[in-house]
């Protein structure tokens, strides 16, 4: 694969593909690669630049910045990736003085309409991805591919990027579902270890480092009750288990468990289980 130099770009040796196949010999016509390349050491920063096709860049070293139509400024670091697409502008590229490792795939065809239609992620934003040496080996065999422009390995190589680009979806869609679920965990463990403390939405959510907001959505999703009722169906297993094997009163448990009001954690109780917490003694106790 041929490689040269470009000062003006990189102090390193620089590979920028444009692959020149005659489109009517292609077979896969919905999706074809307008050029790609890999650009290690690069110094370049692009301001306020317009574009025609969708492209996607991969972050494998350095670090910078990534700006859309004027919009916030986004912290690119080794394992990002984002895109450049028509319609917007974009600032982007390597800190004076400094340089990030690239690789870049430009396409085009009816086929980017549908990834954006039902997988692709939203557009102007930073993505991650997993650094290992198979995402490099990947994308080196795609550019192998486009460099022998030839119909059939240019057809191969749009076909293995959008399988390339599927998992990096797919792998950041499980990275933050996994990271939710960790999260709901913590959060549930927490709250059944603090069954004799006030409850507090606000305390809970501070210890977990999210909004209140977020907490309550959380705990729905993870529970089907909201943050109060399933505080309170935790503290009435809890009040079933004392009632069986304590001789305390009922105030006793309540006050325990955060209720100040004896009626009203007889009325939460019975609410719940479907007697009051005397009647549940009596009838299920020895």
């Amino acid at each position: 694969m041929s490689q040269y130099m470009d000062y003006t770009i990189s102090r390193s040796p620089i590979r920028v593909l444009s692959p020149s196949v005659d489109p009517t010999r292609l077979r896969i016509t919905s999706l074809t690669v307008v050029n790609a390349g890999h650009l290690p050491g690069r110094t370049l920063r692009r301001e306020q630049a317009f574009f025609q096709h969708w492209a996607i860049v991969l972050i494998t070293g350095g670090a910078g910045t990534y700006q859309v139509d004027g919009g916030e400024i986004q912290s690119v670091q080794a394992g990002s990736w984002f895109c450049l697409y028509p319609g917007a502008q974009f600032s982007y590229g390597p800190e004076p003085g400094r340089h990030w490792d690239e690789y870049y795939f430009t396409v085009k065809g009816t086929r980017v309409e549908e990834w954006l239609r039902d997988w692709f992620f939203p557009q102007g934003q930073i993505h991650r991805m997993r650094m290992d040496e198979l995402l490099l080996q990947r994308m080196e065999h795609m550019l192998r591919l486009i460099d022998r422009e030839t119909p059939d390995n240019l057809d191969r190589a749009a076909l293995q990027l959008e399988g390339f680009l599927y998992e990096l979806v797919c792998g950041e869609n499980e990275r933050e579902q996994g990271t939710r679920d960790r999260l709901a965990q913590a959060i549930i463990e927490d709250l059944q270890s603090l069954l004799y403390l006030p409850p507090s939405a606000v305390n809970t959510a501070a210890r977990h480092h999210i909004s209140v907001s977020t907490l309550r959505r959380i705990v729905l999703e993870y529970t089907g009750y909201p943050f109060n009722e399933y505080v309170h169906r935790l503290r009435t297993a809890e009040a079933r288990n004392v009632l069986l094997n304590t001789d305390k009163s009922v105030k006793e448990i309540g006050e325990g468990l955060g209720y100040k009001d004896m009626f009203y954690f007889s009325r939460v109780f019975k609410r719940i289980t479907g007697v009051s917490p005397r009647e549940y003694r009596s009838r299920i106790g020895p």
